[in-house]
């Protein structure tokens, strides 16, 4: 027994050393009003469709702030709109197209849509990071 907690202790506190915080500025929204949606994803073939983890966030000042804390060291992209109607959905017009500002990580840009998950990409570090999504 004391070895099953001696181990469970051990691999948690590995764990723990492995995690890393992820700093997002989202600036650029248009007006204080809404909020500000954040998804991360870490993969390619997750990109746009499900999401690792979520967030939302109050517009002040023209954008808010996320802190992502205890995620593995890796490689992410993030998608982020203003939702400026707060009806919890990115809000199109009859084409398809965005009425609402969005940004990748990256400030990544898609060619007649929204950019490649590679484009997007950044590092997360054991140390962590910090990046800025600005909103178009």
């Amino acid at each position: 027994m004391h070895r099953l907690v001696l181990l469970l202790a051990l691999l948690s506190s590995a764990a723990a050393s492995h995690a890393a915080d992820l700093s997002i500025q989202v600036d650029g929204a248009r007006g204080d009003g809404g909020s500000v949606k954040i998804a991360l994803f870490d993969s390619a073939d997750r990109f746009l469709k499900r999401p690792l983890h979520s967030a939302s966030a109050p517009v002040r000042d023209g954008g808010a702030t996320f802190a992502l804390k205890d995620l593995a060291a890796g490689q992410y992209a993030i998608a982020a709109y203003h939702d400026a109607d707060d009806n919890g959905k990115l809000d199109q017009n009859m084409m398809g197209i965005p009425v609402e500002a969005t940004g990748f990580s990256n400030d990544a840009l898609g060619n007649m849509g929204p950019p490649a998950f590679e484009a997007a990409r950044i590092d997360l570090p054991q140390g962590g990071n910090a990046i800025r999504i600005t909103l178009r």
